[in-house]
């Protein structure tokens, strides 16, 4: 097993190489096409026998920049999308290097179409080449070649449950040839002897001793050790691990936005909301002037909302309600009128059970309201939120104090970053959805954060948008 995984880790280095040389080929040859040429002519002399040893530098370049990605990570079980996604990433940075070497350098560069199509290949060749990698792979593992073979060691419905995923999933490349209720040593020798790569120790709540035992034989036989989530791994799965007073101490972190991955994320929300606002600042004029001519100022309606860490902020969005039904101290004494009717609405026409609640048919929105609505155009102010800095493009809804305080412990994990425009549970199903399948959504965002969710998210969110996946109105 150990080879067959090693074989296929060391064809993807060269493999990568391979790709990244010929997706520079490629625009070369690209560049002198008639279609190319015709819209864009040729103006430099980079000759081929100038251009292709260059091509073989940066390639190499580019490796090292996969490599500090994770691209070459011993981790025989990292998912397809993930991987894919650190491509994106890596080409984008040595694309950027790129660029950015030329501007300082003042380089009188000669074709800018070679680079930019350079790296359009290159991701388009090395993501084609992986996923071809990984499905002769996954037909080795088919076809019973090169599986793990693995015993498990636990309690009868953990340890089932794990054999059952196990052997409903071929392409994980397991092949379950034990299952212990307990460490032992007798039976595990039995099966070392016929060849044992593995040992996945299912009970959390055994006794220490076997627990270690278990981890001595693995160590002494050259076995991989794998246990499931205990009570602390089920409580966070982003460990940081340090050491006191030369004490090995675990740091249980509740995301993986912290850092620089916090420092990125913000970046990301700097560039995007001023994207955003820039777009659609046609829609933010037009409706600012309709919800005038329609009823009146204010044009924003600011709504008190929990954000991270429990910190209170007001959201901006389009009024969409006549003035008489707003609630919120930016109304006054009607403001606090209108919360009566707010509460016999919620009684009478809510849909959703839980803190959250959602008026259907709500009687208080007035016609441009209900449209606006149908399509989030309401929300689309939250983008100076996010420039502001106490939301972000992507991440939990926040919702109202009166809400929150009705918040279960485990539902308060939301608030540990800063509340989104838009997040998994609205991609998922919207109001469709309980507010624990949302917690639960949001929970499993803020433990799994990448820039490539992050990505995803925005890319679908106008669809189910347009779809009015969920809406109430």
């Amino acid at each position: 097993m150990k080879r067959f995984e090693l074989t296929f880790s060391f064809l993807q280095l060269p493999l990568d190489y391979l790709m990244l040389v010929l997706a520079g080929f490629s625009a070369y040859g690209l560049r002198f096409t008639k279609l190319v040429t015709t819209i864009r002519p040729i103006l430099f002399n980079l000759s081929w026998n100038k251009f292709w040893p260059l091509v073989l530098v940066v390639a190499a370049g580019w490796l090292g920049i996969f490599a500090l990605t994770g691209l070459y990570s011993a981790n025989p079980n990292k998912k397809l999308a993930n991987e894919l996604g650190r491509v994106f990433l890596a080409i984008s940075t040595g694309f950027a290097a790129i660029t950015i070497y030329v501007f300082f350098t003042l380089q009188k560069f000669d074709s800018r179409f070679l680079v930019l199509a350079g790296a359009i290949l290159a991701i388009i060749y090395v993501s084609l080449a992986r996923t071809a990698l990984r499905l002769i792979k996954i037909l080795c593992y088919r076809l019973g070649i090169g599986l793990r073979r693995t015993v498990i060691i636990g309690t009868q419905s953990v340890a089932d449950q794990i054999k059952q995923s196990l052997e409903n999933h071929p392409q994980l490349g397991y092949r379950v040839v034990g299952l212990l209720k307990n460490f032992d040593l007798v039976e595990l020798l039995k099966l070392q002897k016929t060849g044992l790569d593995e040992i996945i120790f299912a009970d959390p709540k055994s006794k220490e001793d076997e627990a270690l035992q278990t981890i001595d034989f693995a160590n002494e036989h050259h076995i991989t050790f794998k246990y499931s989530a205990d009570l602390f791994a089920t409580i966070s799965s982003n460990m940081a691990i340090s050491t006191i007073a030369g004490i090995p101490i675990i740091e249980l972190r509740r995301t993986r936005l912290h850092g620089w991955g916090k420092i990125s994320k913000r970046i990301g929300d700097i560039v995007g909301s001023l994207f955003f606002i820039i777009i659609f600042s046609p829609l933010f004029l037009l409706s600012a002037i309709i919800i005038l001519f329609e009823t009146g100022r204010p044009i924003i309606y600011k709504n008190e909302r929990v954000g991270q860490e429990g910190k209170k902020f007001f959201t901006y969005k389009f009024r969409s309600m006549y003035q008489k039904y707003c609630t919120g101290d930016q109304f006054g004494k009607a403001g606090e009128d209108a919360i009566g009717l707010e509460q016999e609405l919620i009684k009478e026409k809510s849909i959703k059970q839980g803190p959250v609640y959602k008026i259907k048919d709500d009687p208080r929105i007035t016609p441009f309201g209900r449209f606006i609505r149908r399509f989030s155009l309401d929300e689309l102010p939250q983008f100076f939120n996010v420039l502001i800095g106490n939301m972000s493009l992507v991440g939990p809804r926040p919702h109202q104090p009166r809400e929150v305080n009705k918040y279960e412990k485990w539902h308060k994990t939301v608030l540990t970053i800063k509340p989104g425009i838009t997040g998994l549970a609205q991609i998922s199903g919207r109001s469709n959805l309980s507010f624990d399948e949302e917690a639960r959504l949001d929970i499993f965002y803020i433990e799994h954060w990448s820039f490539f969710i992050d990505f995803v998210i925005l890319i679908k969110t106008p669809f189910i948008v347009i779809k009015k996946t969920g809406s109430i109105v």
